[in-house]
């Protein structure tokens, strides 16, 4: 691992064009994490609030952290700097980062008021946006982070087995959600990746609803969307089913959102651009009776974030996949008053094709 820390902060160095002397990630509080800060540390468990990581060129880095949090930090392959206090961080931040003619900031994580702090301890340095570099260099994940990725893709799978017999016990979204947070946990994930979606019925035709006090009816459309956070990396898994027997619309979408997943799997390889892939997905189903009931990309990153490294399979995404970029491929139908179907897997992008983490049944299921 410790090979691996220095080639992420030489990678990131590698995507700029104007490289800076040291860049410096600073973790402000728990409602502003950044992700960075332990992309760059490797850090796998604490908030490290207030603490911050100087990267060199050379791939070595410097750490300034709390008392509170110092034990944690001193596993990390790195100068390991403790204060105590207010004063105590910005005198050593002063002294690690010194007299510099260039520093390199996120400015896509830093608040304003922060940003301003830094400019008046460092009134003669010139600051250089390295939120791209960030980006880019996240994008393509190492041996550890995919690791981390399949632990959290194994943990969902284990999930989905349970849900048809789930659906025999609870009788409403929140008890579901409930459960299927509480299985995560209890298979090895360290939290859930975001909340947990669990919508019966019509709400199935919302992406981005979650749950409510909703009671579970025959012929109901049930929908989940979770994912597992292992070592603070995520998966991301979305399975449609049916409680009792599915009518033949119901059918017929879940059919075109399958078939419209594997065309996308087909086309997706190193040297493809993001929105071949989406434009595929989307012709396919405008083309089916569902037209116009597609309404989100195909797909997005995955790693640290839930939506991480800012590669997307959409209509705008000019990107270009690359080989060890981590994905979502998530195609869905929604028609309002019935309901929606979405099947989401997570992928890794190879060199002539694909390899697919998430592996529970992608068939309609009758519950």
């Amino acid at each position: 691992m410790v090979i691996e820390l220095k080639e992420r902060i030489k990678k990131i160095f590698s995507f700029l064009e104007e490289k800076p002397d040291l860049i410096l990630i600073q973790n402000t509080n728990e409602t502003f994490i950044e992700n960075n800060f332990f992309y760059v540390t490797s850090l796998e468990k604490g908030i490290f609030e207030g603490c911050a990581a100087i990267l060199y060129p050379d791939g070595n880095l410097d750490l300034i952290v709390s008392e509170l949090e110092s034990q944690t930090a001193l596993n990390v392959n790195a100068d390991v700097k403790i204060y105590k206090n207010k004063n105590q961080y910005e005198s050593l931040l002063k002294e690690s980062i010194g007299m510099i003619d260039a520093l390199g900031l996120n400015y896509n994580g830093i608040s304003f008021s922060n940003f301003l702090k830094i400019q008046k301890m460092f009134p003669n340095a010139n600051f250089t946006n390295v939120s791209e570099s960030l980006t880019k260099a996240r994008a393509i994940k190492d041996e550890t982070e995919i690791k981390s990725i399949k632990k959290a893709a194994l943990i969902v799978d284990k999930v989905v087995e349970k849900i048809p017999d789930l659906l025999h016990k609870v009788t409403r979204e929140y008890e579901l959600a409930a459960e299927i947070d509480y299985l995560m946990q209890k298979n090895g994930a360290d939290k859930a990746g975001f909340e947990t979606i669990s919508s019966f019925g019509k709400n199935s035709c919302e992406p981005h609803y979650s749950h409510g006090d909703v009671p579970l009816k025959s012929g109901d459309f049930v929908l989940c969307d979770f994912g597992a956070c292992f070592k603070r990396y995520n998966s991301d898994i979305t399975r449609t089913f049916v409680f009792g027997k599915p009518s033949s619309v119901q059918k017929k979408m879940h059919k075109v959102v399958l078939d419209a997943q594997n065309i996308a799997f087909q086309k997706i390889k190193s040297g493809v651009k993001g929105k071949d892939v989406h434009n595929l997905v989307y012709d396919f189903i405008n083309n089916s009776e569902f037209k116009n009931c597609f309404i989100h990309s195909t797909g997005h990153s995955l790693g640290l974030a839930v939506h991480d490294g800012g590669v997307g399979l959409n209509y705008e995404s000019d990107n270009v996949l690359e080989e060890n970029m981590v994905l979502t491929v998530e195609p869905g139908i929604y028609v309002p008053g019935l309901g929606g179907v979405r099947i989401e897997d997570d992928i890794i992008v190879k060199k002539d094709g694909l390899e697919i983490l998430t592996k529970s049944c992608r068939n309609l299921i009758e519950v």
